[in-house]
Parts: structure tokens; sequence; C-alpha cells
């Protein structure tokens, strides 16, 4: 299928060898990486749609499908890990010839993002975390629904409602096309095994050690919308406390879609930031 049927297709790259999907936006300016969320079916494209033309005005943007997601390579004798996805982000930047990277995290994604720049800092810029996890937190049923999916419709419906603040989102014609998107070839197969019970040992073992983000020295952004019911707003309050140069903005009447439910604010927001 063309890119244009197909959006999620973008280009492919050797990342640490695994062959890696990503989208890539802007001409110039300074580089950003975007990094998704961990819901079924999730693409880059599904995460960032709304963003990367945004951002693309004033940066160039590359966002990949993380390894066992979308359309990057699902090694059969891989260990899924937030371990290995920061390898494979940090593989994918010297493929691409990335010196240093703007780096914005969304759930999972930024718990990749933090990991990256513990052991990395050098190679990051400014963080934006979003919703993210990276720190210990009891599980949300909202998280356990994502992450224990069973492709249906009517389950993907619950996942979507999960996600969302806004019902107007949520209908079954999403519904519909994000269960179409988890059940392809591989998805559900590599998905359904990165996030086994129990899901509260998945969580921790998401996290990087609080001393290790004290020392972090990044100009970062965390957001986070406050009626979130996958990842608690607690989560953001515990970074802005570990964090030495970290702001929060807190969107209301806003779920876990920070990104699509408030995308404008959100892309106005970011930009500010990186470009400040």
């Amino acid at each position: 299928m063309s890119e244009a049927t197909q959006p999620e297709i973008g280009a492919t790259a050797d990342a640490g060898g695994i062959k890696t999907n990503y989208l890539e936006a802007g001409a110039g300016g300074p580089d950003v990486v975007l990094i998704h969320g961990s819901g079924p079916g999730v693409t880059s494209y599904a995460n960032w749609r709304l963003v990367l033309p945004s951002l693309a005005e004033n940066f160039h943007v590359v966002a990949p499908d993380m390894a066992g997601f979308g359309f990057s390579e699902r090694p059969a004798d891989i260990k899924y890990s937030v371990q290995t996805w920061a390898d494979q982000v940090l593989a994918l930047m010297d493929t691409l010839g990335i010196q240093k990277a703007h780096v914005v995290g969304n759930s999972f994604g930024g718990a990749i993002a933090l990991r990256l720049a513990t052991q990395h800092p050098e190679r990051v810029d400014r963080m934006v975390l979003m919703g993210s996890m990276g720190v210990s937190f009891d599980i949300t049923a909202g998280l356990n629904t994502v992450w224990g999916y069973q492709p249906s419709p009517e389950n993907m419906r619950k996942v979507l409602d999960v996600f969302a603040y806004s019902r107007e989102l949520v209908n079954d014609e999403l519904a519909e096309v994000r269960y179409r998107a988890s059940i392809q070839p591989g998805f559900q197969e590599s998905f359904g095994s990165m996030f086994p019970e129990p899901r509260q040992a998945q969580v921790e073992a998401m996290t990087t050690a609080a001393d290790e983000i004290r020392k972090l020295p990044h100009k970062t952004l965390l957001v986070h919308g406050r009626e979130d019911k996958v990842i608690p707003f607690e989560t953001s309050l515990q970074l802005l406390q570990l964090l030495d140069d970290a702001e929060l903005h807190v969107y209301p009447h806003c779920g876990h879609w920070t990104m699509i439910e408030r995308s404008t604010d959100f892309n106005r927001l970011t930009r500010d930031f990186l470009l400040d």
C-alpha cells in the first residue's frame, strides 16, 4: 500500500539490529524525537498525527515505532523491556546522525525518555513527558484494562473509554478502526507478550531509580490530563519533585490523550517550551 493509503508507514532504518519504521517531518531546526505510548494496536502515527505537522514548522521531527509496535520489526528472540526500547531510540539517533535531540515521551514513552536521559544525558536536550511512566505507582484499573486487552471491538471500546475524557472522541467507528489496527499480523502477538500478569511488576519494570532521575539536569516540561485514568496524576507530581529543572502543566477535563484532546494547546505549549 502507498504512504497515502497507509500513512503509518514511513521510512525504515536499522536501529541496533532492529528494523525500525519511523515518520519524519520538518527540514530544518533542532531535532525532536517523539516516543509513543503502549496502547493496543498503537503506532507512532496514531499517537503523533496531530503533533508532527505542527512541530515540523520549527523542528526536524522523528517519530519511530518502538520494537514490537506498529510497523517496526518484531524479532523472535527479543526481550521487550524499557532498556530494549531506550537502546533502540539511541541506535536510531546514531543511524540518522542525530547527536542530540529534544525528546517527547507519551506515557510508556516517557519512561523510555527517562531511561535514555539517565544513561546518555549528553544525547538529550530538553524533555517533554506527558502522562509519563518511569516512577513507581499502584497500577490503575485503566492501565490494567489497556495492558490486558484481548482483541474485540467491544474491548477496544473499553480501552478508548479509559483513554479519553471527551465522549465526542469515543465512538463505534473509532473503536472499529483501532480494533482492526490491533489485529494486523503480529500486532497482538507481540503486545500480549509485553505486559503479562502480575501487571504491577510491569509498572515497576518500567521505572528508573529515583536517585538517577534526581541527577538529571535537563529542562523538563511535565504535562498531565487531570482526569487521566491510565497514569495517575500523582506520577507527574513525583517527577516534579525529583527533577531539578521541571515545570508542570495540567489540563482540566482531559484524560490520557493530551496530544489529541488538547492538541492545539499541547502543540503550542510544547513548541514554546522547546524554542524558549
